[in-house]
């Protein structure tokens, strides 16, 4: 079809650095739109396990019982069944107490302190039904990969003096983040155009070398440099620009507007991921990306009902004035 214009793009990932808990990636040819689309979905619509649901049967510690409920829910746990599993209130196999295989999985906690040194109620005190659910920690210790036990003795829960008790059994439920942020897989997710400069080479080779290095170092981040070789400025790490104009105002201020000229490009994005440890940074994107689609496809859905209601519409309407 001819002067019908095309706005489908097709992005392109490249990985730069990847770890557990830590990701870098570069996403081009695309938009705005899609690399906040995705962040967002990261943050708060890819799901996890949490403990949801806490009875308490004996606390005799210094904090009642909703301050421990609460700070059970904050502990990340393991949580690469969470896609597969479902959500307690679409359950039709149980009654939402806890003893469901399908959506929910329960733990128990029993600590008593007999002793006069403090003991610590920690994360490793609470013994999961399901092995592929627990702490991440206790995840972490147990496949003990370069893990300092040392200097990780769990998430602290509680401190308990002689005579005092903790007894309790909680229920971990899959959620979202823009439910609880105890639910979120992302502890932070960034990103930022990748910056395009520009150096204009004439007007900087009129500068002394003082004049060089007065201006290189106006900027807060180590973005140029000159090289030792042939004395000229050249780009080091543009990605540590953070546009903050610094460099543009010292080059107007030493009486040479336009210098250097820095753009952003706007369909390329340098992407950080860092995970809670409930499920990889690496499975957190290609997870936010399944949630981002079928969004997409829901919505492409109602487009089809309404577009469909509106034709048989019309066609009632024509029978019946028929």
């Amino acid at each position: 079809m001819d002067g019908v214009v095309s706005y489908q793009r097709f992005p392109k990932i490249k990985i730069r650095e990847v770890k557990d808990d830590y990701l870098k990636f570069e996403l081009r040819e695309t938009d705005a739109s899609m690399a906040n689309a995705l962040r967002r979905v990261m943050i708060s619509e890819v799901p996890t396990i949490a403990i949801d649901l806490v009875e308490i049967e004996v606390n005799s510690s210094v904090l009642n019982d909703e301050f421990i409920a609460h700070r059970l829910g904050l502990i990340p746990l393991t949580s690469d069944r969470a896609m597969s599993m479902r959500f307690s209130r679409d359950c039709d196999a149980c009654d939402g107490d806890g003893q469901c295989e399908y959506c929910s999985v329960e733990f128990q906690l029993s600590v008593r302190c007999d002793q006069d040194q403090t003991l610590d109620v920690t994360s490793q005190d609470l013994i999961s039904l399901d092995p592929s659910v627990v702490p991440v920690d206790v995840a972490a210790r147990s496949s003990s990969t370069g893990f300092d036990a040392t200097e990780n003795r769990g998430i602290i829960i509680v401190k308990l003096r002689r005579g005092q008790e903790l007894r309790l059994r909680a229920i971990a439920r899959k959620g979202i983040g823009k439910d609880h942020a105890k639910w979120s897989p992302a502890a932070t997710v960034t990103f930022m155009y990748e910056p395009d400069i520009h150096i204009n080479e004439d007007m900087m080779e009129s500068l002394s070398l003082e004049d060089k290095r007065n201006w290189i170092e106006s900027s807060p981040t180590k973005v140029f440099d000159i090289d030792p070789s042939t004395h000229q400025v050249v780009v080091v790490d543009p990605e540590a620009y953070t546009y903050d104009d610094e460099v543009i105002k010292k080059a107007e201020a030493m009486g040479k507007p336009g210098l250097v000229e820095i753009y952003a490009k706007e369909t390329d994005f340098i992407f950080t991921v860092e995970s809670t440890g409930a499920i990889k940074s690496s499975q957190l994107v290609l997870n936010a990306i399944q949630v981002l689609k079928q969004k997409l496809d829901a919505v492409r859905l109602t487009e089809d009902t309404e577009e469909a209601d509106e034709q048989f519409g019309e066609l009632g309407a024509h029978m019946r004035g028929g």
